[in-house]
């Protein structure tokens, strides 16, 4: 899929505090989500618009099944380091005997007169390439955002602004991908299929169908995606700035600052304010020298200062 080459300067990553957060800043590591996770269940699952006739979706379904299953067999090939093509060919027979099986089934249900559809026949086949095609998308995910100062994004993803906003800024080799906020989250069956027969183009019109759209209610986010197996990643990135939100407590700016002070690369940081009289969020540089005058501390201080006077008892 080819990044969009209009990409702003940095991106950014909203962020409780947690040792996680403290173990992805301090290793310079990024989390590559499943997209299930994500609090949008209909993101990364658009519907399939079915606007080839049935044969070819048959055809469809059926190169999707199989690309699939062998795959799944190669895989476990591997792993148990078999190399012996018998098997193999015995077990690609089995998954086009199997295919058809399935086929069938679906021919056969079709014919239930509870289904209502003009083409009960179309809408199974339908259910099934959209399901298969699903399957095939197993990456994970970075969410990203063009701006450090958008106070919804504080409150759902910074922990109601007591956590951090994480600014990267972008090095020329990095696969970045802007989200496209649609109100249609369809692919059509014939992307699929030109994406199966190779045509030009056809595989990133159907990633961007899949991994690429949002509903336009969440346009606010001006979000931007990286993808990568799943898990955590090395950063793609260059971390650059940190910023604590309206209510990050001292001790977890002290925390940060210090885990991330002498990285070779420096870092800024900043804390947030809201603008006097607004509800616009500023970002100021945090001021680091007052920060660690007075932590760590030790409780037991105080009583230090008074532990070598003398104390003269007046005579009697």
């Amino acid at each position: 899929m080819p990044a969009n080459q209009e990409r702003p300067d940095r991106v950014y990553k909203y962020r409780a505090f947690s040792h996680h957060t403290l173990d992805m800043l301090v290793e310079d590591r990024m989390y590559f989500a499943d997209p299930g996770t994500f609090n949008d269940p209909l993101d990364t699952k658009p519907r399939l618009e079915p606007d080839i006739d049935n044969s070819a979706l048959e055809r469809v379904l059926r190169i999707l099944v199989v690309q699939r299953v062998e795959a799944e067999l190669k895989a476990a090939a591997k792993t148990i380091r078999y190399k012996g093509p018998k098997t193999l060919e015995h077990s690609a027979r089995q998954t086009q005997s199997a295919f058809k099986r399935r086929l069938e089934d679906l021919h056969y249900h079709a014919t239930n007169p509870e289904i209502t559809a003009a083409d009960p026949l179309q809408l199974l086949l339908a259910a099934e390439v959209e399901a298969e095609l699903l399957r095939r998308y197993d990456k994970g995910i970075v969410a990203l955002g063009e701006r450090a100062d958008c106070p919804l994004m504080w409150s759902h993803y910074g922990d109601q602004h007591n956590g951090i906003c994480i600014g990267y800024s972008i090095p020329a080799d990095a696969s970045l991908h802007r989200v496209r906020y649609d109100a249609e989250p369809l692919v059509k069956a014939s992307l699929v299929e030109a994406m199966l027969d190779g045509k030009a183009g056809g595989q990133a019109q159907v990633d961007e169908a899949v991994l690429l759209r949002k509903a336009p209610a969440w346009r606010y986010e001006n979000e931007w995606r990286l993808f990568g197996d799943r898990g955590a990643q090395d950063n793609p990135l260059e971390l650059s700035e940190v910023m604590f939100g309206l209510r990050c407590p001292t001790p977890v700016q002290f925390t940060v600052f210090r885990a991330l002070e002498k990285r070779q690369h420096s870092i800024d940081f900043y804390t947030i304010y809201r603008r006097s009289g607004t509800f616009d969020l500023v970002k100021t540089a945090l001021n680091t020298d007052e920060l660690c005058v007075s932590l760590p501390r030790r409780s037991r201080d105080v009583l230090d200062w008074f532990s070598n006077l003398t104390v003269e008892v007046p005579k009697s």
